[in-house]
């Protein structure tokens, strides 16, 4: 009988010191809603501080055309090749129907890929009622200091 492996991989924690800059999202919105903007461009920065973890803040033009606000954290521990899973757990707001516009908390599932001097961060977030609509964005990043 066959073994079956397991292509995922646990990392190790071991210290990183990156900084990684990036000018915002290409976003798909999974009901296609053509109101919503696609283009969230902005400004952002991700220190990386461990193979599994990373701090980010930045802004951006939100999917109502709203300027929203971030500051979180990275913990993506499992591997499928190059490419890392996990969460990033963060404040935003500019989201006129979450809290007034105000910040609140989210826990958003993510993947990264880094290779070099260029990198790419896809967010998967969901649809939260007639709260938040659903997207997945797509992140490109340039390191700037390693």
């Amino acid at each position: 009988m066959a073994q079956v492996t397991n292509p995922f991989e646990w990392i190790e924690p071991q210290s990183r010191s990156q900084l990684w800059l990036n000018a915002g999202m290409q976003s798909y919105h999974y009901d296609g809603n053509n109101q919503l903007n696609n283009n969230n461009i902005g400004f952002g920065a991700e220190y990386v501080f461990s193979t599994v973890a990373s701090a980010t803040l930045g802004g951006y033009k939100n999917s109502n055309s709203k300027n929203s606000n971030y500051a979180g954290i990275y913990y993506h521990p499992i591997a499928l090749g190059p490419v890392q899973f996990g969460l990033v757990g963060s404040l935003l707001n500019g989201y006129q129907k979450v809290n007034h516009g105000g910040y609140f908390p989210a826990l958003i599932p993510a993947a990264s890929f880094e290779k070099d001097w260029f990198g790419v961060n896809m967010l998967f977030i969901p649809t939260v009622g007639d709260k938040i609509r659903g997207v997945i964005s797509l992140q490109l990043k340039l390191k700037v200091l390693d």
